[in-house]
């Protein structure tokens, strides 16, 4: 077996000489202004879109915080299916990460815990837990971290 390695300019045939046409002079590419004109609209694109996003963050967090609650909620229901009750006030949601040492101590608590690691809002706050044995109640306080409030203020709360 032969192989033989060409070049392309072996194997293409001779292109014939081109002549370059001639560009007037207004023609010759972009001016400085044609691409300071670009710049200017692709900024006042990025200003727009950044002023949609920027206003959101809390909104992000309130929405954040929801689904955490919904996942607490499910832990929750976890622990009681395995130990027979909610944990206690006391015990608080520190108990479906570490096996709580006060009474009434879980018999039946999941190797590894229920959450890795205990929860916090989405503005980082822990949230307020209460519960009887029985249901419980799960609160975030919103942003300005005071009960009540109106829009990203507004209380956020799970109950089982």
């Amino acid at each position: 077996m032969r192989i033989e390695l060409k070049q392309f300019s072996d194997i293409a045939p001779p292109e014939p000489s081109r002549k370059r046409r001639a560009v007037p002079e207004g023609e010759a590419g972009l001016t400085l202004i044609e691409m300071l004109i670009v710049l200017v609209i692709i900024a006042v694109v990025a200003g727009l879109i950044t002023m949609n996003v920027i206003g959101r963050p809390d909104e992000a967090k309130a929405t954040t915080t929801k689904g955490n609650i919904s996942s607490i909620e499910g832990a929750l229901k976890m622990y009681r299916l395995d130990n027979g009750d909610y944990p206690t006030t006391e015990q608080g949601l520190k108990a479906l990460v570490e096996k709580p040492n006060a009474p009434p101590v879980p018999a039946n608590w999941a190797q590894g815990g229920y959450l890795s690691a205990p929860p916090l809002d989405g503005w980082e706050r822990p949230y307020a837990y209460s519960s009887d044995g029985m249901s419980f109640t799960i609160r975030s306080l919103g942003k300005d971290a005071k009960p009540g409030g109106d829009g990203v203020n507004t209380d956020l709360e799970g109950k089982g």
